[in-house]
């Protein structure tokens, strides 16, 4: 926790999680292992980020952030995944690649998110990283899911 930083009651925070300065939280936020939140961001009450996210400084996160991903902008949108963090915690090309076609599929344009979930979960069918993606969102919240730009102009 880096100067000024601050979570607020009731949060939940994971293991070797970063808050550069001035990060903050509202209540009820749960924040997973490995996440890097950047310098004056700011996560909006009863919102989740998954495990190894990375938030970009001065993001404002009101929607929940999918694990492995990245985040950044005034009124959050997703960037892609986490490929620096990842490789850096010792991710391997074959797993990043599967990360990043399953990323692709679930934020196609094409079909319903419950169908692009379907699909997804029967390509990757025993691969835990993706399994963690998909089970953070079908777990839901009480927060909408934070999507790439592109999906929410249509």
């Amino acid at each position: 926790f880096m100067v000024g930083a601050h979570v607020a009651h009731d949060c939940q925070i994971g293991s070797h999680v970063i808050f550069a300065n001035n990060a903050t939280t509202g209540g009820h936020c749960i924040i997973g292992d490995h996440v890097i939140i950047g310098g004056l961001s700011a996560v909006h009450q009863f919102v989740r980020i998954g495990i190894h996210a990375f938030v970009g400084g001065m993001s404002g996160i009101e929607t929940d952030v999918i694990p492995y991903a990245t985040a950044l902008g005034n009124r959050a949108h997703l960037g892609g995944l986490n490929v620096v963090g990842l490789k850096r915690r010792g991710y391997n090309h074959k797993q990043i690649h599967a990360l990043r076609d399953a990323y692709r599929l679930l934020f196609s344009e094409e079909g319903t998110i419950q169908e692009r979930l379907q699909q997804v979960a029967e390509l990757y069918e025993g691969n835990p990283h993706v399994e963690e993606i998909l089970s953070f969102i079908e777990k839901g919240a009480q927060r909408s899911l934070c999507t790439p730009l592109r999906s929410r102009n249509g």
